[in-house]
């Protein structure tokens, strides 16, 4: 286990929540996700492949940088080029964010937040099946 997974490790299980991150935040988290631990410029032209707007290097320098102020990325800092990564699981941060909308926007309630998300956008056939088999292995949980 290298120093930095610990570190990860550590962070997920304290107590305390980490800031949520903003809508430019979640969008360098998604590429850190996905692509691991990233210097700056790679993160940047990912970012410009994925965008609708095209977010300049300044720009997301900075967001490094105060992403690493409030703990939601590491940096490590023994190269010349920093390299950055995730501090938090994307699983972690979707369980925080999601716990959050669904305390403030539906009082709390699972069954209102899963009706919206269905009247939103028609689910394919997959994606129910996906759910069934969701709602039954949390049934035979719970049993």
């Amino acid at each position: 286990m290298t120093l930095t997974t610990a570190v990860v490790i550590l962070r997920e299980m304290t107590t305390h929540a980490l800031p949520q991150p903003t809508r430019a935040e979640l969008a360098i988290l998604r590429v850190l996700w996905k692509q691991g631990p990233s210097t700056v410029r790679q993160v940047h032209e990912l970012m410009r492949g994925t965008q609708d707007k095209d977010t300049g290097y300044t720009t997301v320098l900075k967001l490094l940088q105060n992403m690493t102020e409030k703990g939601i990325v590491q940096r490590d800092e023994s190269e010349r080029t920093h390299v950055y990564e995730a501090a938090i699981s994307e699983t972690r941060t979707q369980r925080d964010l999601l716990r959050d909308l669904m305390d403030r926007a539906f009082g709390g309630s699972a069954t209102s937040v899963v009706a919206q998300a269905l009247s939103m956008k028609r689910a394919s056939a997959e994606e129910l099946a996906e759910i069934r088999r969701l709602l039954d292995a949390h049934e035979k949980r719970g049993k």
